[in-house]
């Protein structure tokens, strides 16, 4: 066993999650590269190390470090040198030098108990001497803390994040309701605060653990897009997690509704327990939207004369529904227009935007996500924005009660006299409040989507709750036209959705069914479609081609899928550059998905010699790109997203990003692809639906291939049953 002691001088890598560091140690005798675990280290402490000395194949010698001991400086070249080497923030080399020269062996007593002195020194004033004190005092502190909350299990990160919050409070926090970790610090949920209690001794049975857990059950059934729970399901799911009695939780409920935290609501015999910010976010959405639905004071008769002369000039002939959905546009400042694939929307929205244009208005377009933004622009010939740029993010939204998470609010509302929103199926609560928030009443606001469609990956059903609130103009397009009638893929879709039966033959020239009942024979037929079959028959890049599948686990899971498609579509070479992170591998080429909205993160296009012509901020859940480099010197991975918008993710940031060679159905909303691969075989039978499947094929664009079992294929068309979202958003609608 080795021992060695030195100065930590640079960090080369660390991961937060379970403390492993890479480090170079400046000792007596040299650098020392050290490999291990650590709860805590700074650059420029003093530690002293135990280990064996291991050979690396790649970076050589190294001390694998097997304990260690973090040793306050003795001489005064260690005092000088901790002092300077960036421990302290603000103290340079020099001006440590200066410090110990004038207090010598004294001078760590001075800083922590007489820090004013520090002021004697040229180059020092009173305030910088306070800010040397403090961070020698907080590393101090924080040290001790961060080893305290090792015991219990909490990662690094998480320490920090906690000690910063709670500061020297953290002992009685943890000792008298580690619960409220969960309610006050982001990346603390109820079962890592309740690991905690039981290891600090609180009982099964105590108050603080039943209200925290009946509020994360709560919060829990919101990731899963419900906007509250009838009681008797909240505390049937609670006693579950809790094991407790749910007749001995109902007192707790209420307790919760005194401090706020939920709303209860008595309606059709049975009581509702909504999260009080949802609640209020759907009250306020209701009102919001019933305030916009004014009537114009435009005559019919000129209304109708002005769009003919719009359908001659325009050699267009719309529909009965079509024609009424612009009147209906004109007449009221609120609508919602419905309708499959080939029903003639664009067609609608199209001559929509030819009328308000001749009016001299001021036209918005946007839509919930890049693609389906992108997919509106084409077919409009306008731009159109994500509803997230439009509001201009800034900060992050979804925290509760960030009322600054838009720039665009009710306090710089968007000049606009018409906005249309496509793909309004996607569009959850938090996002329409939002968007409600920024339009001043008097602005047309026209929701486009088609509600037959899987609802929004967030909480509510807003589309068919404004639908079926039965409150405004909704129009439904049903005839498919003539070029859209010619492709199988829109026929079939309307037959799935009707729950018709559907002639599997292959005869079509862009629906395809292959009858396989073998997961991995299925997976060598979607590797060949993609390699060989589909590129040249749809003209696109293999990259292009989108594998979707109902589920995230299991032989034909998205997570299986990705990672043998990794291999045969991207197969490694010394010529990519590789990163593990966790249970993933990278590699550059890969195609990847970002899994969570990140307002933060920085986007910029640059032209082929590095020159920026565009930034921003904002990466959202269901992007997709290319990684097209992996720098593991400055440990960064740079993904290309839809229109060259690249982003460096850091090593620590990997677990916002996933392989998307397949992807859910769910997470394809709003996307449109040339060719689709559906792999099917059994599945359970709440998610294996004709709303699923009818989503799924509705995202090819060119070519859809089906790879699977023909039964479970005519099951789903049969299969209406949806899994229930509690919302209630159509009630506060009637309300008003």
């Amino acid at each position: 066993m080795e021992m060695v002691t030195g100065y930590v001088d640079h960090i080369v890598y660390r991961n937060e999650d379970n403390g492993y560091t890479v480090f170079n140690l400046s000792a007596d005798d040299g650098e020392v590269t050290c490999v291990g675990n650590f709860n805590y280290l700074g650059e420029g402490e003093l530690l002293e190390l135990s280990g064996e000395y291991i050979n690396h194949s790649v970076y050589g010698t190294q001390l694998k470090v097997s304990s260690h001991q973090v040793k306050e400086p003795e001489d005064l070249i260690s005092i000088e040198r901790y002092l300077g080497s960036g421990a302290i923030k603000g103290l340079g080399a020099k001006l440590a030098s200066r410090i110990v020269m004038k207090f010598k062996e004294d001078t760590f007593r001075i800083i922590e108990e007489e820090p004013e002195r520090l002021s004697e020194i040229k180059g020092i004033s009173e305030r910088i001497a306070r800010e040397i004190s403090e961070q020698v005092e907080e590393k101090k502190d924080m040290r001790k803390a961060m080893i305290y909350l090792q015991k219990y299990g909490i990662s690094t990160t998480l320490s920090a994040k906690i000690y910063q919050y709670y500061g020297p409070r953290i002992y009685t926090v943890i000792e008298e309701n580690p619960y409220q970790i969960a309610d006050h610090i982001a990346g603390v949920g109820f079962k890592t605060a309740d690991e905690i209690a039981a290891r600090v001794g609180i009982g099964t049975d105590s108050d603080f653990r039943i209200r925290s857990g009946l509020f994360y059950t709560l919060l829990q059934s919101v990731q899963e897009g419900h906007v509250y729970l009838p009681q008797s399901i909240l505390l049937k799911r609670a006693s579950q997690l809790l094991g407790v009695a749910a007749e001995d939780m109902e007192k707790y409920v209420m307790d919760l509704c005194v401090e706020k935290k939920v709303v209860l609501k008595e309606a059709q015999d049975e009581i509702r327990v909504y999260p009080a910010h949802y609640y209020y976010l759907e009250l306020n959405t209701a009102k919001m939207l019933h305030d916009l639905n004014i009537d114009c004071e435009l005559p019919e008769e000129v209304i109708e004369k002005r769009l003919s002369e719009i359908e001659k000039g325009e050699k267009l002939s719309l529909d009965e529904k079509q024609h009424q959905a612009v009147i209906e546009s004109v007449k009221h400042g609120l609508l919602v227009l419905t309708g499959g694939p080939g029903t003639g929307k664009t067609t609608t929205i199209n001559t929509m935007i030819q009328f308000f244009e001749r009016e001299g208005m001021d036209i918005f377009l946007a839509a919930p996500t890049g693609r389906a933004a992108k997919r509106m622009t084409e077919a409009t010939g306008y731009e159109a924005q994500t509803i997230h740029r439009l509001l201009e993010v800034s900060g992050n939204p979804e925290e509760e009660g960030n009322v600054n998470g838009f720039a665009k609010n009710r306090e710089n509302p968007l000049e606009a006299d018409v906005i249309i929103i496509d793909e309004m199926s996607m569009v959850d609560l938090p996002l329409i409040h939002a968007l409600l928030s920024a339009i001043l009443v008097g602005t047309r606001l026209i929701l486009v989507g088609d509600v037959n469609q899987l609802p929004s990956v967030g909480a509510g059903s807003v589309l068919k709750d404004i639908i079926e609130s039965e409150q405004f103009p909704v129009v439904k397009l049903t005839k498919i036209f003539r070029q859209a009638g010619e492709s199988d893929i829109v026929v079939n879709a309307h037959k799935i959705n009707q729950g018709e039966h559907i002639q599997l033959n292959n005869q079509s020239k862009d629906f395809f069914f292959l009858k396989r009942n073998d997961a991995n024979m299925i997976i060598s037929n979607i590797i060949t479609l993609i390699q060989e079959k589909l590129p040249k028959y749809v003209d696109a890049d293999p990259n292009e081609i989108q594998v979707m599948t109902p589920m995230r686990k299991g032989l034909l899971g998205v997570e299986r899928l990705n990672h043998i498609l990794q291999e045969y579509l991207n197969s490694p070479s010394k010529q990519k550059a590789e990163k593990e992170w966790g249970d993933k591998l990278f590699r550059v080429g890969d195609k990847v998905m970002q899994i969570r909205n990140n307002y933060q993160l920085e986007w910029e296009i640059t032209t082929k010699f590095g020159l920026a012509v565009d930034k921003g901020t904002g990466i959202f859940n269901g992007d997709m790109g290319i990684i097209t480099e992996i720098n593991t010197y400055r440990e960064l991975l740079t993904v290309e997203y839809d229109e060259k918008r690249k982003v460096d993710y850091q090593f620590s940031q990997l677990d916002e990003l996933e392989l998307a060679y397949a992807i859910t159905v769910h997470k394809s909303q709003g996307s449109e692809y040339p060719a689709v691969i559906i792999p099917l075989l059994t599945g359970p039978r709440m998610l294996y639906n004709r709303n699923l499947l009818y989503t799924a094929v509705t995202r090819a664009k060119k070519c859809i291939t089906i790879v699977g079992s023909e039964e479970t294929f005519q099951e789903m068309i049969q299969n209406s049953s949806e899994q229930k979202r509690y919302t209630s958003l159509d009630e506060r609608i009637r309300e008003f």
